[in-house]
């Protein structure tokens, strides 16, 4: 099966390599498999496939991990399995040039 990709170059995990103890609980929780094993610590192998759920850095006990989780494609899949509808969040403009549900226009990839 085909890898999804959401979108290139905009997801925010980042990686502090020096903090990194190579204990890799990160591997086990990240459900898109960004991350993998580069001798004695972890590695980001495919950033764009992160939907920014936010388990690696949740779990990552030395803080190595960071990620603005909920502000990317991980936001959209919750809330369309929570059967939301698209005020649930601010990340739109309406067809009509309404914007999200504070009344401000926003870019795609920003929610509130």
């Amino acid at each position: 099966m085909k890898s999804l990709l959401y979108l290139k170059d905009v997801a925010t995990l980042r990686l502090d390599p020096e903090r990194c103890s190579g204990c890799g609980v990160c591997l086990e929780v990240c459900p898109r498999a960004v991350l993998a094993r580069s001798g004695s610590s972890v590695s980001i192998v495919d950033r764009d496939a992160c939907m920014e759920c936010g388990a690696c850095a949740r779990n990552c006990p030395t803080g190595a991990l960071t990620v603005n989780a909920g502000v990317g494609c991980a936001t959209a899949v919750i809330n369309t399995a929570l059967g939301r509808n698209k005020a649930s969040c601010c990340c739109y403009i309406d067809s009509d040039g309404g914007a999200g549900c504070d009344g401000q226009k926003r870019g795609p990839s920003s929610c509130c």
